[in-house]
């Protein structure tokens, strides 16, 4: 339910306005409502009642009375800068080689933050016998686009879809504003939103006041994806109900109609897609410790993981830690080999790092070949290669693992899983020597674990892309992660303005109409080596 329950707030004459109120009347209208405002205020008891009113009870009036002064404004405002701009606007002009010719103006409606508003505009129609398309002098000099939505409502609207799901997003507004945008149009417009945010990364200059030593660190995480019978479902005509108007039954139908066999053991009901995710960071020398971190920035996209290598070592140019630079980098993954594959090819002057946690999971994992599981031989040697990883003795760590895989006999209950298991561990760990060099990393006060990454990828993607029940389509989750990261990096307001001062009004003053929603995702970002 809305939180703002007065029946007066939706109600406003503006929208059934036939003619374009003046200046004048708008300002005498505002003058009315300032005054009941102020009585108000002054005494807001019943007629013929001496009992006062509750402070609840007076915000609960008052908020859609405010909001009523707002709309006045608003029109006000439009309907002063449409005399303005149509003063200027001469009777015939041309424009991009097309002649144009001014028309009367029409009326229009509008959602604003305040609700729902009308206003005239120019139109300069083309001269022309056929295609006749025009625009409206108004909307370029506003900024105001074929939404019919505000700016600032439509972007808090999709700022909330980064948080909520689309119809979590529009009952949240409804608790504070007087009109919201449709589930359907929140949706189109995030979509819409999602078309700037690759350019917008591109542009976006590297942060001021920088540290010493550049920290990256990546890793993937798969979200729940819908597949092509899903698809072939959801798209599909639904079939009529056998009780009309009542969603119980339509389940029942459903459930009749279930042919789907029941998942084998191992089978995988989620269908993930991977995403992967940057965490940047510098970390600022002083004395014997980095400190930081500093200008923390997150990307992530369902691109190919090679993609968010190009546009870390893109940011890492950006912010002055160029492979010549001379600039200390460190980069940590989780041990994943594709990860490792183009951190080298990427970053091959960078300090590369295996995440420690894992490599003590993989610890964990071997002391289960080799003592009974809860004993307290078994957590003493886990203890003991902890002490040999943090020291610098992963030599002695993999001796220790294959002799056991040696002492292990070939036959019998359980060994050659044992031994498998053992080999694959101390495989592992040869391959990744160079990467675990964590004494040394301590003794620098660098990282040695990738505890920022993994809280990344619970927050900014499974927090809103892993839910139950969630099919998601890659290109429209991409949008959704994008614009999440643009948020939490602290760039919305500036990414909005982006849009609404740069890409949207260079469109706008070439003559052509603007419309920030659309029904399709754009592709997933292209792999260009150029990116870099």
């Amino acid at each position: 339910m809305n939180m703002i329950t007065s029946p007066a707030l939706n109600r406003n004459s503006d929208p059934e306005l036939q003619e374009q109120p003046t200046v004048a009347e708008l300002q005498q209208r505002f003058r009315e409502q300032a005054n009941a405002l102020v009585a108000f205020a002054l005494d807001p008891r019943e007629k013929g009642t001496k009992e006062e009113k509750t402070f609840k009870a007076f915000e609960s009036e008052l908020i859609p009375m405010v909001f009523g002064l707002g709309r006045t404004l608003v029109t006000l405002f439009l309907t002063a800068a449409e005399e303005r701009v149509a003063q200027m606007t001469p009777e015939r002009m041309r424009k991009a080689g097309r002649l144009f010719r001014k028309l009367e103006a029409k009326g229009r409606n509008l959602e604003s933050w305040f609700g729902l508003v009308r206003y005239w505009r120019t139109y300069m129609g083309e001269d022309a016998e056929e295609d006749r398309r025009g625009f409206h002098p108004l909307d370029i000099a506003l900024g105001l686009t074929k939404d019919r939505i505000g700016m600032l409502l439509l972007s808090i609207c999709v700022r909330l879809a980064t948080k909520l799901s689309f119809s979590q997003a529009r009952s949240t507004a409804q608790w504070f504003l007087p009109t919201v945008p449709s589930t359907e149009v929140i949706e189109k417009a995030t979509l819409g939103f999602g078309r700037f945010t690759e350019e917008w990364f591109e542009q976006r200059p590297a942060p001021d006041g920088d540290g010493d030593v550049l920290v990256i660190l990546i890793d993937s995480k798969g979200v729940p994806t819908a597949t092509i019978r899903e698809l072939k479902k959801r798209r599909g005509k639904r079939r009529k109900a056998k009780v009309p108007k009542s969603p119980r039954h339509r389940g029942r139908n459903q459930r009749a109609r279930w042919t789907r066999k029941r998942r084998k053991k191992g089978d995988k009901s989620k269908n993930a897609k991977m995403a992967t995710l940057v965490v940047m960071y510098t970390l600022k020398r002083q004395g014997r410790y980095l400190v930081g971190p500093i200008n923390r920035w997150v990307y992530g996209s369902f691109a190919p993981k090679k993609h968010a290598f190009i546009i870390a070592r893109r940011e890492a140019n950006k912010r002055g830690f160029t492979p010549t630079s001379g600039k200390q980098v460190q980069l940590l993954t989780d041990g994943d080999p594709d990860l490792e594959v183009y951190g080298k090819t990427h970053f091959p002057e960078a300090t590369h790092t295996l995440d420690v946690i894992h490599v003590v999971e993989k610890l964990w994992e071997a002391s289960a070949c080799i003592h009974p599981e809860g004993s307290e031989s078994r957590e003493q040697w886990v203890e003991l290669q902890k002490q040999r990883l943090y020291g610098g003795q992963v030599n002695a760590i993999i001796g220790e693992l294959v002799r056991h895989w040696g002492d292990t006999p070939k036959t019998g209950p359980g060994n050659k899983g044992k031994r498998e298991r053992l080999e694959e561990i101390f495989t592992y760990l040869k391959k990744r020597t160079t990467m675990m060099n964590y004494d040394v990393l301590l003794d620098q006060d660098l990282e040695i674990s990738t505890g920022q990454i993994e809280g990344a990828v619970k927050y900014v993607l499974g927090l809103r892309c892993d839910h139950g029940g969630m099919r998601w389509i890659r290109e429209r989750a991409e949008a959704v992660l994008q614009l999440r990261c643009i948020d939490i990096n602290g760039d919305w307001e500036s990414f909005v303005d982006y849009i609404h001062d740069s890409a949207q009004r260079q469109a706008m003053e070439q003559g052509h109409s603007v419309r920030i929603q659309q029904e399709d995702p754009d592709a997933l970002p292209e792999i260009t080596e150029e990116a870099a």
